[in-house]
């Protein structure tokens, strides 16, 4: 059933009842781990929000503290519970970046740079029938479960292949939804001010869930996790529960245990995330079901993922709480360390470099204990690499294979770049309209 009212009535809507709830008290800025990187740090916490508040409500203009505070929200949470009215300004921030992103947005273009490199990135690491598992949507049926990829996971394939191989030890009845025709709609709704567009993609998403008439969608993207749990949550009824595929393992915590077979001797360090806390407990206690692993620390950082919507929109906060992690793994000992999502990988897949442990994600060690092999981590590969004379030799093959015909030097030339998702940065203009339109005849 398609909602009764449109996208921005109901964006608006929300937005006015949490900026009529807010008392402009500034308890969720005085907590915010963002505000001492920016300029924020010398305004008081309550003149930081009140101008957010002020323009979800009347739109007037935001100050200079307040856009750098929404800009820089990592979605790390820990607003939420200082709020004493109860109210969620990890949304309301959202909404204003959503709101200010209709006014002017600093990524042009983001949603076709960003197909576009996750389609260049996929097929550099998968042979065709891997690339159509992921790219091409399946035919509806019947299906008990949806397990829904959102679109950049696809950058990391490795650990949707390993996912799938725990979902099929556990016999699960699913089907997989994911990749830019599948979007959650959060690039066109957040970072592109284009709320009609949104509309479409979002509906056009939850439509493809109902195609299944599945009782679950498990999704793996907290960012899609964020958006149509959390931000969207009220706009469209559905007919199935939605939730991280995480909780649906623990909720078959028994089944899970029963069919890890063989032992993972490693001491490792886990990496999670405060703003999606109950991902990583459920991870937690998956590994912990795991024999012969010593789980010796677990690092909380702030923010809800690592990457362009996360973290990294407080690079210096980042790059503190990256290098504290590292210097855990060592101080530990370890020989392992764990990542969580896929933009979490990306980040430290090339930390292995130092060669005193290895970066995991947590489904590498899952599909191992369960007596099966990892899917190839090639993006880890690539990273290792770091020759990109190298890495064209090797992914040329599987660029042509997968229907893709990329020139080396193009390829040499913007590589690293699609590998560091610089479209979020306002990069990647060789992906763009005016690049496509220069190649033609």
């Amino acid at each position: 059933m398609l909602p009764e009212r449109p996208l921005a009535d109901f964006l608006n809507a929300e937005a006015a009842q949490l900026a009529e709830a807010c008392t402009r008290c500034g308890k969720c800025v005085e907590v915010c781990p963002v505000v001492p990187f920016g300029p924020m740090a010398s305004v008081p916490p309550q003149d930081v929000v009140e101008p957010v508040a002020a323009f979800l409500a009347e739109g007037r203009p935001m100050s200079e503290a307040a856009g750098a505070w929404t800009a820089a929200c990592n979605g790390c949470g820990a607003c939420l519970p200082a709020c004493p009215e109860a109210i969620n300004p990890r949304k309301m921030l959202m909404l204003a970046a959503a709101k200010q992103s209709r006014i002017s947005s600093k990524t042009p273009e983001l949603f076709r740079r960003m197909s576009r490199s996750i389609k260049i990135m996929i097929a550099m690491q998968l042979v065709p029938q891997e690339f159509a598992k992921l790219f091409v949507p399946a035919r509806p049926r019947e299906a008990a479960m949806v397990f829904y990829l959102g679109c950049n996971a696809l950058r990391t394939p490795h650990l949707l292949f390993n996912t799938m191989f725990v979902l099929d030890a556990l016999d699960v009845d699913y089907e997989v939804v994911g990749g830019p025709s599948s979007c959650c709609g959060v690039i066109s709704t957040k970072w592109e001010g284009a709320i009609s567009t949104g509309q479409r993609v979002t509906n056009n998403t939850i439509s493809q869930f109902e195609g299944f008439n599945p009782e679950k969608v498990l999704s793996w993207c907290p960012t899609c996790q964020l958006h149509l749990g959390e931000t969207l949550d009220g706009y469209r009824k559905t007919s199935f529960s939605f939730d991280h595929v995480t909780a649906y393992l623990v909720s078959r915590f028994d089944d899970v245990k029963r069919r890890i077979v063989r032992p993972v001797a490693r001491r490792a360090v886990l990496h999670i995330h405060a703003g999606c806390i109950d991902v990583g407990h459920a991870v937690e206690r998956l590994l912990r079901a795991v024999p012969g692993l010593d789980l010796a620390d677990m690092v909380v950082e702030s923010g809800y993922t690592c990457g362009g919507s996360g973290c990294s929109r407080s690079p210096e906060l980042a790059a503190i709480e990256h290098a504290a992690l590292l210097d855990r793994v060592r101080e530990n000992g370890a020989d392992t360390l764990v990542t969580l999502y896929h933009g979490c990988h990306a980040i430290f897949a090339g930390a292995e470099s130092e060669g005193t442990f290895e970066v995991l994600n947590f489904t590498d060690i899952l599909v191992e204990a369960m007596g099966g092999i990892p899917h190839q981590d090639m993006l880890k590969r690539y990273r290792l690499l770091d020759d990109w004379e190298m890495i064209v030799t090797e992914a040329q093959p599987y660029l042509r294979a997968n229907g893709i015909e990329i020139d080396d030097d193009w390829l040499k030339r913007h590589g690293p770049d699609i590998l560091a998702s610089a479209e979020f940065k306002g990069g990647l203009d060789c992906l763009g309209v005016a690049a496509a339109r220069a190649q033609r005849p």
